[in-house]
């Protein structure tokens, strides 16, 4: 059986690989400053050297414990001294609670040189039994090799709160004939041609402005405009080519109708509240939702085929 990993699973799988490369190189290099401490000449020949056994460090430093830099930053390219004497109290790693163990790995932040996410893994440095201060290494994420497995988006139904002024006034609102409300039966049957035999595998269709984003098997990196004229004809479907049906889509080919049909109902069914735009992903398995309240809904295709419309009405009302 396949686990099905989550976001937060997956950068903390990432985190926990990160934490155990660096937990004995760092204690390592503060065990080599104790006795440099806190000769800034020594500390920097002994960072140094050091260096190299910490792979994808961006800079490499000492501090006292009040956070304030003793130390060049050290980086592959040698000595940064502008950085000596640096009051690194206020940045976000220097706020996080150090544990018993003496390693902390921050939790990632932008860093003030690059505005880039970054993180910090700080080492307690102690002297005749005292703390005397930390070693410091900055990573710029770019850089970390990625060794968590990428996770999987979750495939059930999620409900979205959109913007308040919106749903405010909601009742003053009615909903108005659009181009492509008027040719809606044409229109989702060239989608689904295009879907079932053509290789569009994403659409995202703006039913109140009338057009439709589409991307493509044959060019997947580029998106596809069609405004209510062309979505309005059948020649639409000679400018791309035969493609088969993916084997490994999650959305059988043969719902692909009762997708569309459902999602042009909940267009026409209430003049208040009426699908705005909504989204059909084949790989993912997931449909999209936006309604003239402004609320957004992720489901699974098989749940949004399975409700009624007295269901969409009164949930999102």
């Amino acid at each position: 059986m396949t686990v099905r990993r989550t976001l937060k699973q997956s950068i903390q799988e990432q985190r926990e690989a990160l934490e155990k490369s660096l937990v004995t190189p760092l204690s390592r290099i503060a065990k080599a400053c104790e006795a440099a401490w806190p000769d800034r000449q020594a500390l920097d020949d002994v960072l140094l050297k050091q260096l190299k056994i910490i792979p994808n460090c961006t800079f490499l430093y000492a501090l006292d414990t009040n956070g304030v830099q003793i130390s060049d930053n050290i980086s592959s390219s040698g000595l940064l001294p502008e950085h000596y004497g640096r009051d690194r109290s206020k940045r976000p790693y220097m706020k996080e609670a150090v544990p018993v163990s003496g390693f902390l790995l921050s939790e990632a932040y932008i860093s003030l040189r690059v505005s880039r996410p970054s993180l910090t893994a700080l080492q307690v440095v102690r002297k005749n039994d005292e703390v005397v201060g930390f070693i410091g290494a900055d990573f710029d994420l770019r850089n970390l090799p990625v060794t968590a497995e990428m996770y999987d988006e979750p495939a059930m139904w999620r409900q979205i709160k959109g913007d308040v002024a919106i749903r405010s006034t909601l009742f003053q609102q009615t909903r108005a004939e659009s181009l492509l409300d008027k040719e809606i039966d044409q229109a989702m049957s060239i989608l689904e041609e295009l879907t079932v035999a053509h290789g569009m595998f994403q659409c995202v269709l703006h039913f109140s402005s009338s057009r439709a984003t589409i991307w493509l098997m044959n060019d997947p990196y580029r998106y596809h405009i069609l405004q209510a004229e062309e979505l309005s004809d059948p020649d639409i479907c000679l400018a791309y080519p035969y493609h088969e049906y993916p084997k490994d889509a999650l959305i059988p080919a043969e719902s692909m109708s009762a997708i569309l049909d459902n999602m042009k109902q909940l267009r026409f069914t209430d003049e208040n509240i009426y699908l705005r735009s909504a989204s059909i992903n084949i790989f993912n398995g997931m449909i999209s939702l936006t309604f003239s309240c402004d609320g957004s809904h992720y489901m699974p295709y098989q749940e949004f085929i399975d409700k009624n419309i007295n269901f969409w009405v009164g949930s999102t009302a």
